[in-house]
């Protein structure tokens, strides 16, 4: 579930929250950044679940609607399809999501009743939704497509839910899309003979060790990784350089020196990403200028130890 560019991005944001609150307790921090790794799971099995609960609470409104005294013929009758969906049937027969779900004490729609209900109220009034009710054939194929559909431009979008997940937990405005991405490839990978699995929060260990790594060889080398880019910005006055870019030169520089599985292209262009988008304007083109700079000196002067074929390219 989670790439190296987004465990880039919780290394910088950890850095730089260290480096606000004015902080040198490593151990705490690393904590910390662990922590907002693993918070991306508890974020995925709440979305996992919305889909889920949607069509719980649709059947709870149906099973009302049948027992009103002067209950109308559509009540007494009504349209199951969406409750009966194929693919939510089969997400909420997966025992690895039941496990999941129960494992992390996922139960924010039985405590939030109003938001679930909202987004119901939401979804029904979809044109997706409403369509998808009058078709009246039914197969695996229509009702994955219908639930992709849903999830994509009704449910990952909705300003209720997102303002929900805001509040909910902070640090999770950058993990949304991350997540919801996933969601979606997961469902549009979904055999109807196969049980769903939940997704693993590191594609494998190395991952799971490079996030620590990056934060830790980066703090304690942040004099020492100054040093490789102040005489080197003539044009720039070090005390003005915005904090966020000294940050994203160090840890680009730890990759550099420190990582030598990690080809130097995918580091640079990785770098300029986040810079693009956390820092200001002019922020890609400067750390770019430094970099540039630093890979000809290190490589001229033997400093760049890379290995695997092309990783110095």
């Amino acid at each position: 579930m989670l790439n190296r560019r987004h465990i880039r991005i919780k290394v910088m944001q950890t850095i730089y929250a260290m480096h606000q609150k004015g902080s040198d307790s490593i151990e705490k921090e690393e904590k910390f950044l662990i922590s907002s790794l693993e918070n991306l799971m508890e974020l995925y099995l709440i979305m996992m679940s919305t889909l889920l609960e949607l069509a719980n609470k649709e059947a709870e409104f149906i099973e009302i609607s049948r027992k009103k005294h002067l209950a109308t013929p559509e009540e007494r009758n009504p349209n199951l399809k969406f409750v009966n969906n194929i693919l939510l049937r089969l997400l909420g027969d997966s025992k690895s999501l039941q496990v999941a779900l129960e494992n992390n004490k996922i139960n924010n729609w039985k405590t939030n009743d109003d938001a679930i209900l909202l987004l119901l109220q939401d979804v029904k009034q979809s044109s997706i939704y409403l369509n998808y009710m009058k078709d009246k054939l039914t197969s695996f194929e229509k009702d994955k497509q219908f639930v992709i559909d849903l999830f994509s431009e009704v449910i990952a979008p909705n300003d209720k839910l997102y303002s929900y997940l805001e509040d909910y937990k902070l640090t999770w405005v950058d993990d949304i899309p991350v997540v919801n991405t996933q969601i979606l490839k997961q469902l549009k990978q979904i055999n109807e003979k196969s049980e769903f699995r939940v997704s693993s929060l590191f594609k494998d260990e190395e991952d799971r060790e490079y996030a620590t790594l990056l934060f830790r060889k980066t703090v304690l080398n942040e004099s020492e990784f100054a040093k490789e880019y102040i005489d080197k910005t003539p044009n720039w006055d070090v005390d003005r350089i915005a904090e966020m870019d000294t940050i994203l030169l160090k840890m680009a520089i730890c990759e550099l020196l420190k990582f030598p599985s990690i080809p130097v292209k995918v580091t640079i262009n990785e770098f300029l990403e986040i810079a693009k988008e956390y820092s200001t304007p002019k922020s890609s083109i400067f750390i770019n200028g430094i970099l540039d700079n630093l890979v000809k000196n290190y490589q001229s002067t033997g400093r760049l130890n890379k290995s695997g074929r092309g990783l110095m390219e």
